[in-house]
């Protein structure tokens, strides 16, 4: 059993996919380091229920019967449809905050320029 990596419940199954290829993690199993690609994790709770994250880059370390997971991003669904809603719904958003910090950027850039040119400088 991995102690608290389903949110507080303890789970018997981890797989991913790491640098190296696919790897699952059971109970017993020798501690472990893994890099993390964007891909797909999924894990088993005790009471056979698997949970799915969509992750975004990063490193998993198994220590013991205590799994830890850092990465960038991660979305959490109880099935995959959900899951592929949820990801498509978050880069959706983040499509649009990029969006608005390139207006900005350009906007400043423009600003500089026209401040450059009014002070007498040239190009």
């Amino acid at each position: 059993m991995f102690d608290g990596f389903a949110g507080g419940s303890a789970s018997t199954k981890i797989t991913a996919e790491g640098d190296g290829g696919g790897f699952c993690l059971l109970p017993n199993h020798v501690d472990y380091v893994a890099v993390l690609p964007a891909g797909l994790l999924i894990f088993e709770t005790s009471t056979g229920e698997e949970h799915c994250l969509a992750i975004d880059e990063g490193i998993l370390v198994k220590q013991a019967a205590a799994v830890w997971m850092s990465v960038r991003n991660a979305v959490r669904g109880d099935n995959l449809d959900d899951l592929q809603q949820a990801v498509q719904a978050q880069f959706t958003q983040l499509d649009e905050q990029e969006e608005r910090a390139r207006s900005m950027l350009a906007r400043l850039e423009s600003s500089i320029v026209r401040d450059f040119i009014d002070l007498g400088g040239a190009l």
